[in-house]
């Protein structure tokens, strides 16, 4: 089943309908591909496709998804760059199927963080940010954010996400000072993140040091 068909988001429809609809969608198919899952959430929306692929590592189900999606958004971010609307992913990625169970449960995880940070945006406010040259610069931050959500670290996903999840709204809304909000917490997300990992890499050779 095509979901291109039977989900057609709408102008003016908000993250968390979407993500509500996205649910439906995946309990009639009884599954969906990553593919499926962008497709659904408007493919040629950038702001929509980080939002999608930055929420599943915010998830508590047992499984690699924060180095599948982490992976997926390193390759986006490369695309926000050049200025792509239409985004691609390597088919050994694109092609990975999710329960409806499971997407269902990250978006009963998710959906009311998203519905609160929708409350406070304004669009089009300081929106030279979000123009065509901001649009392309946020693709840095993006693949940064990207390799921290990847990354194997415990509990160390939810600044990352956060960041992600502001700056894709922002750009949804055209919201500039959400999107420079989302850029401040990624450095703070960033920073944490070296942190915990210099203390691993220092506390594994503390462990093996003779």
């Amino acid at each position: 089943m095509d979901t291109e068909e039977t989900i057609k988001p709408r102008p003016g429809m908000t993250a968390s309908l979407r993500l509500e609809a996205l649910v439906k969608q995946a309990k009639l198919q009884g599954s969906m591909t990553i593919d499926q899952l962008l497709s659904a959430m408007g493919r040629t929306s950038i702001a929509f496709t980080i939002l999608i692929l930055s929420l599943p590592a915010l998830t508590p189900i047992p499984g690699p998804f924060g180095m599948v999606f982490g992976s997926c958004l390193a390759i986006v971010s490369f695309q926000i760059m050049f200025g792509n609307r239409r985004i691609w992913l390597p088919s050994i990625l694109g092609r990975r199927h999710l329960s409806a169970k499971v997407i269902e449960i990250f978006v009963r995880y998710t959906a009311p963080l998203v519905r609160k940070l929708e409350y406070i945006l304004q669009p089009r406010r300081m929106k030279p940010l979000t123009g065509r040259i901001g649009h392309a610069l946020s693709g840095i931050p993006v693949f940064i954010l990207a390799v921290a959500v990847a990354l194997p670290i415990p509990f160390g996903n939810f600044l990352p996400v956060a960041a992600l999840v502001l700056i894709a709204l922002g750009l949804m809304e055209r919201d500039g000072l959400a999107l420079l909000a989302g850029m401040l917490v990624g450095i703070i997300a960033i920073s944490v993140s070296g942190g915990l990992v210099a203390g691993a890499v220092a506390a594994l050779g503390w462990a093996i040091s003779p």
